[in-house]
């Protein structure tokens, strides 16, 4: 059973839409923050001379954790019945969570203490992940999902920029409690305003619902290739950018490594913002959806292959001004793109779990691959034309896709 465009979208206005953006920007920041510079810092403060090691273990824990927690989230999510409706108590739920493993990760003495505290933080953004990704194929009609998409995808570059900004501020002790406070005030104005549409198909058990999550890729190709476009494409951004503080430090030596940091990332941020509302509204406008997510993801490979072919600090800027332009374009697209190819009206949550997995495994698991990359195969050279090869190849399985234009 395929999905449809609902018959009745609820306004999507300014209002809804600034609503829906602000609750993905707290998620974000809460995310991004601390994988880009306060891991990395605690870190290497608790264990430097396995800062790397850890690093890696710490997300890798992560990333295993979400191939079953993801669509299982998002399974519960089609079945959950309660005064909040399905969606809004998953996202709830997952903020609370999320708050607490902020907390608990901050308040860490070893990377073991550090990896749960971290295993529970990420455990509430798959939970929030699950009810508001099915929101949008819920509530939001085919031809204007490109432009709320870039409310999910524009935030995190400026969640990004808001975090490092916050933790440099107030502080590294601060950092994991100052971002616990953003995420729960920014959740708040869509947790109190949201409501759900009626579930006019649901699973006949979880059992059935868990199934038809898990065989979704083996029945309908364009799902499958949608998976791996998104897969492949993660990953490659993920490898090219969750190692640049050390990059920095270590590779090109700057003068000031985290200032260095924040100017690289601002960079990022406002070509990442341009491209995500330009390349969703463009998507909608068109029709269009491949081609744009094909060009966005040849964007980011040769932002690599700078970094690889001229290893400077100007170069850097170069690939982040590429590397923004063509995550934000892809990122906007490629979820309103997904939305498309769902295979069951009856297991949105469910199979967007799957698809969820694309983006949040990639992040958990580079730094592991990456540090073996750094460690054992080359250094950052090799880590670079690594990034922009599996960039490619999620170019090329997202133009395999039939269904949608």
């Amino acid at each position: 059973m395929k999905p449809v465009a609902p018959a009745l979208a609820p306004s999507l206005g300014v209002a809804w839409t600034a609503r829906f953006g602000l609750v993905w920007l707290g998620l974000w920041a809460a995310q991004l923050a601390p994988v880009q510079l306060l891991l990395p810092l605690q870190l290497a403060d608790l264990d430097p001379a396995h800062k790397v090691r850890d690093f890696g273990l710490v997300n890798g824990v992560a990333g295993i954790a979400a191939l079953v927690a993801l669509p299982v989230f998002g399974a519960l999510c089609d079945r959950t019945r309660s005064p909040l409706g399905r969606r809004r108590v998953w996202v709830a739920a997952g903020v609370v969570v999320y708050v607490a493993g902020l907390l608990l990760t901050g308040a860490a003495d070893d990377w073991h203490g550090v990896a749960g505290g971290w295993l529970v933080a990420q455990l509430g953004m798959y939970a929030a992940m699950a009810g508001l990704t099915a929101t949008i194929a819920d509530q939001v009609p085919a031809e204007h999902r490109g432009a709320v998409s870039a409310a999910v995808y524009g935030p995190q570059a400026l969640g990004i920029v808001v975090g490092l900004v916050l933790v440099t501020g107030l502080g590294e002790d601060a950092g994991y409690p100052a971002l616990a406070v953003l995420l729960a005030l920014a959740a708040l104005p869509w947790l109190l305003r949201a409501r759900d549409t009626a579930a006019v198909h649901r699973p006949s058990s979880l059992g059935a619902a868990v199934r038809a999550t898990w065989a979704a890729p083996t029945r309908h190709p364009d799902y499958a290739w949608a998976f791996g476009g998104r897969l492949l494409v993660n990953l490659g951004n993920a490898l090219g950018t969750t190692y640049l503080l050390y990059f920095l430090t270590d590779g090109l030596r700057v003068a000031d490594p985290e200032g260095s940091l924040l100017v690289l990332t601002v960079v990022y941020l406002l070509a990442t913002l341009a491209a995500t509302w330009g390349g969703g509204v463009l998507s909608d406008r068109t029709g269009r959806r491949r081609v744009f997510v094909a060009g966005a993801a040849v964007l980011q490979a040769l932002a690599c292959a700078v970094l690889v072919a001229v290893p400077s600090w100007p170069s850097a800027l170069v690939a982040g001004l590429l590397l923004g332009a063509g995550y934000g374009a892809y990122t906007s697209v490629d979820q309103a793109l997904v939305t498309q190819v769902l295979p069951d009206a009856r297991t949105v949550a469910g199979d967007l779990g799957v698809m969820n997995v694309a983006v949040v495994v990639p992040q958990a698991l580079a730094p592991l691959l990456a540090s073996l990359v750094i460690a054992e195969l080359g250094g950052y050279d090799v880590l670079f034309t690594l990034a922009g090869g599996v960039t490619v190849l999620g170019a090329l399985s997202v133009a395999r896709i039939r269904t949608v234009r």
